[in-house]
């Protein structure tokens, strides 16, 4: 699974890696009626391809073993941020956290620009940092219109976003996974 082929399953399907079959069956159902072809009011042919092909890796054992060997790296090593900043150190962190979270969004809608999106859970995984704290930020971050919600219940970021990231410059690891012109 190189990097450039990398699918998260579990973001598709918009589970936790820790839900149950039962969970997966159910969630999957309630998108695949949402998004089936036939489906004339919200029918959508390759949503719907996209969440069959992530049932259909993580509904089976063997196939949900395999993918869950390389996730946690596939998905460090996609989006990796430096995240040296703790939460409880002050408001000027504040600002480090949202820039955190456009630098995401940032490299997401770069690598997807008519299909971007990351869910919360994603973003508290990347981060590092619990839903209570992002919480903030993501209000701050949607009033702001630098971010918005997209159909898949992820946030994918804005024109107005891009500008912000642009202006100041992207949070990421030693490697660099973008070109930044």
């Amino acid at each position: 699974m190189n990097q450039d082929s990398y699918v998260d399953y579990y973001e598709d399907l918009q589970v936790s890696p820790n839900a149950d079959l039962e969970t997966i069956e159910r969630v999957y159902r309630l998108l695949a009626k949402r998004y089936h072809p036939d489906n004339s009011f919200t029918g959508n042919s390759e949503r719907f391809r996209i969440i069959t092909s992530a049932y259909k890796v993580i509904s089976d054992a063997e196939k949900r073993a395999a993918f869950d060997a390389k996730y946690e790296d596939a998905l460090t090593k996609k989006l990796k941020i430096l995240s040296n900043v703790s939460s409880t150190e002050g408001l000027g962190n504040d600002q480090q956290i949202r820039h955190a979270i456009l630098s995401i969004l940032y490299i997401d809608r770069r690598q997807n620009p008519s299909d971007s999106g990351v869910g919360s859970y994603r973003l508290e995984k990347l981060l590092k940092w619990p839903e209570k704290i992002l919480e903030f930020h993501i209000w701050y971050l949607k009033e702001k219109c630098w971010i918005q919600r997209v159909e898949t219940g992820g946030y994918a970021i804005t024109a107005n976003g891009v500008e912000v990231v642009e202006e100041d410059g992207y949070i990421l690891g030693k490697e660099r996974l973008l070109t930044y012109q």
